[in-house]
């Protein structure tokens, strides 16, 4: 199968590439919101829409002016580059995708994007346009020969760190097939509960950070803004964040590689997240458990790797039911954990029974027999 694949890998820019990169960076956000900018101006005030193209001639005309020249000072294409982002972006919101674009600030993660004719790759080193050296990548893992890059995005977080993201035409296997099947019910208290009767227990990364990103937030709420101090603290403060997102993609990762590799049917609730995450009492830990990228790791591991995965619907009774005779409670409490089938006395732990219900109706997917839903979550 022949996919796009990025592979991103940390480096460390020298003191002259630093300097490039930030002319760069800020180049590019300045025709982002710039254009931004022109195009909402071009919309409320004379109702008229303002294109890719028309940019495009703005930005040209924008270079030739004396106070923007500094503009020509780095390389051309990661600029106009932001340009065709922008375009995306407005795609995105017409067709109700996603929000108005918002203008990019200077504290926030910072990106650029240079294509083919704007860097040099011959296999083992990477060097962008306007660069004399190529960057100090640390080689996290090898790309495969076969895999050309087609674009490179160079970012830089906001805990300072430098990343390199190389995206390639790649082809990837299906890996031999398994006779393992399993559903997969997630929860809080457990990330998730399998059909096998196991239960993963929650990382709750933000939880052990959560004291110490108190202690620097109130820290940095008192230094006077605008000052060096206030820079050093917020920087403190993104560290963390970027030290509880590393740890939380890091097992999320390594579980869908785990149940992808053990599994030929994976069957997982579909879950509304959004709609859950406005419960005051449990948001933060939803949002903790990172529920959506779980099932996305999933969903493309699973087609990468020839296996099958299933979204069960979410409105599916899997906690109500008994999984050996097929009894619906009426009512089932979340503070009920367990429970008896006042049809056939099985008793069940509430979290494996859905697990096991979850699988069944993944499993009548192939069948045509259950009502179900695509992974949505």
């Amino acid at each position: 199968m022949d996919i796009k694949r990025a592979y991103r890998f940390r480096f460390y820019p020298s003191p002259e590439q630093e300097t490039i990169l930030a002319q760069t960076f800020g180049c590019a956000r300045f025709a982002y919101n710039h254009m931004l900018r022109l195009r909402t101006d071009a919309w409320y005030k004379e109702q008229r829409r303002v294109g890719y193209h028309e940019t495009s001639a703005a930005l040209t005309l924008l270079k030739k002016q004396p106070e923007f020249v500094w503009l020509n000072e780095v390389s051309s294409v990661p600029v106009q580059q932001a340009l065709r982002h922008l375009q995306t972006s407005f795609s995105n919101f017409f067709a109700k995708r996603a929000a108005y674009p918002n203008f990019k600030r200077k504290d926030d993660k910072q990106a650029a994007e240079y294509t083919a004719s704007a860097f040099k790759w011959d296999g083992t080193t990477l060097k962008l346009a306007r660069m004399s050296e190529p960057l100090n990548i640390v080689w996290s893992r090898l790309i495969p020969k076969a895999a050309k890059p087609t674009t490179v995005t160079v970012s830089k977080d906001k805990a300072g760190r430098y990343f390199v993201s190389l995206l390639c035409d790649d082809g990837v296997q299906a890996k031999p097939e398994v006779t393992g099947k399993v559903g997969i019910d997630l929860g809080l208290t457990h990330f998730a509960i399998l059909s096998t009767g196991e239960k993963i227990a929650a990382p709750n990364t933000y939880r052990k950070y959560e004291a110490k990103l108190a202690k620097l937030q109130r820290r940095l709420a008192k230094k006077q803004k605008g000052s060096k101090n206030r820079g050093k603290a917020k920087l403190k403060v993104a560290k963390v964040h970027a030290a509880i997102t590393d740890s939380r993609k890091d097992f999320l990762h390594k579980l869908s590689t785990q149940l992808i590799n053990k599994n030929q049917v994976i069957a997982v609730e579909t879950l509304a997240v959004k709609n859950m995450v406005k419960n005051r009492h449990l948001s933060k830990s939803i949002s903790d458990a990172g529920w959506s990228e779980f099932v996305r790791q999933l969903e493309y591991k699973a087609l990468w790797s020839g296996r099958t995965l299933v979204g069960i619907d979410k409105w599916y009774p899997s906690s109500k039911r008994c999984n050996c005779c097929g009894y619906v409670m009426k009512k089932l409490p979340l503070n009920i954990r367990t429970w008896e089938c006042p049809e056939c006395k099985t008793s069940h732990d509430r979290d494996i029974n859905a697990a096991r219900n979850i699988l069944a109706a993944g499993l009548a997917v192939s069948a045509l027999g259950e009502t179900v839903s695509p992974v949505c979550i």
